[in-house]
């Protein structure tokens, strides 16, 4: 019997916007990923046979409210009282979080299990800046160069200091996705486009602009079945638009992305390689749940060498199952399949990596 066969399961969605850190704010996601959450809650109680609570009692299949509750606290104790044995935690976690921050859930911190990631790692690895900061202290990790500029002041006198390399990519510390992140090709479009992000991140990373191929890897964290971090077939970006591939709630990840073949593995190591770097950042940084490193090449010459340019705590996990879904396998489960995995096995897969919810409020970053 599987470990997780009698397990109680509510998705957790985004209600609560996260705080300013570093007086920089995450921008809240519309919607606050219920419709990933939907496709979580639905598939693991029509398609893996499980019993998952809802907030109410029949959410209807092809809509995405009624599937999750809201991460507040009172939403996380109505959940509980209802009976959940395991908490999905898709959404966006920070130190004063109420999966770390509530006194209430005190009592809960051996009974309940959470599938998510530690929220004061989190917090610490969501900033850009400080991510690659720490990284860059491995020398075994390849990464693009990258330049922090505050925008509390004119930040022109120190960009003609610094002899950028146009084109050069500037993105917000704390983003999702490819918001926020622009190609410039001048010192005229840069500005402004700094100046765009300056109302919600007042720092800001400028990053050498990767022309080469783009892929993305997903790094699991040690489980029952692997006793280590080890990282998914690779996923190849495509269909760019001005050199950043597009937001996937713009355009379907399904329609620009695809998993490599083992062939194209075998004929070039630098897909290995860059697979080996990103499960050894997934380890340096203590998930507990996966990781997604998004990894680019230098440049387009055949066999050039991948660059680590994006670390994200929490990979989206929409997939098929609800009416009308049948497009909106994320890229995870794009590579879940290049396994030989259903997204109903996926799901599956990630709900056995669960941690005592005391467990993941103990973790602190080490690097």
């Amino acid at each position: 019997m599987s470990p997780t066969a009698n397990a109680s399961v509510a998705v957790l969605y985004q209600a609560i916007d996260p705080p300013l850190i570093g007086g920089v704010r995450k921008l809240k996601k519309p919607g606050g990923y219920q419709d990933s959450g939907a496709d979580i809650a639905f598939v693991l109680r029509n398609h893996c046979n499980l019993n998952v609570i809802t907030p109410d009692s029949s959410p209807v299949p092809s809509e995405d409210t009624g599937w999750c509750f809201p991460d507040t606290e009172d939403g996380i104790r109505d959940a509980i009282e209802r009976g959940a044995t395991h908490l999905w935690a898709n959404t966006i976690l920070f130190a004063s979080h109420p999966l770390q921050a509530s006194a209430y859930l005190d009592k809960y911190e051996s009974r309940v299990r959470v599938v998510g990631q530690p929220p004061l790692l989190v917090e610490k690895f969501d900033d850009k800046d400080f991510v690659n900061n720490q990284i860059r202290k491995y020398g075994s990790v390849t990464m693009p160069r990258c330049w922090t500029v505050s925008l509390h002041t004119d930040p022109r006198p120190f960009l003609q200091a610094q002899n950028l390399p146009f084109p050069i990519v500037g993105k917000p510390i704390r983003g999702r996705g490819s918001q926020g992140v622009k190609v410039c090709y001048s010192f005229e479009e840069l500005y402004d486009h700094l100046q765009s992000l300056s109302q919600h991140s007042p720092t800001v990373m400028l990053e050498e602009f990767l022309s080469g191929e783009e892929a993305t890897v997903t790094v699991m964290p040690p489980g029952l079945d692997i006793p280590r971090y080890w990282a998914m077939p690779v996923v190849v970006r495509f269909n760019h638009d001005n050199g950043i591939a597009p937001y996937n709630g713009v355009v379907a990840v399904t329609t620009n992305s695809q998993v490599i073949s083992q062939q194209d593995m075998q004929n070039d190591s630098r897909y290995e390689e860059a697979s080996r770097q990103c499960e050894e950042v997934a380890k340096l940084m203590q998930a507990t749940a996966p990781v997604r490193i998004d990894i680019r090449r230098f440049n387009q010459d055949p066999g050039a060498s991948f660059a680590l340019f994006d670390i994200n705590m929490k990979p989206n996990m929409t997939g098929p199952g609800r009416p009308g879904r049948e497009n909106q396998a994320s890229l995870t489960a794009m590579s879940a399949a290049g396994l030989g995995w259903t997204y109903p096995m996926l799901l599956q897969k990630l709900l056995m990596t669960a941690q005592p919810l005391g467990v993941l409020r103990k973790k602190k970053p080490e690097l």
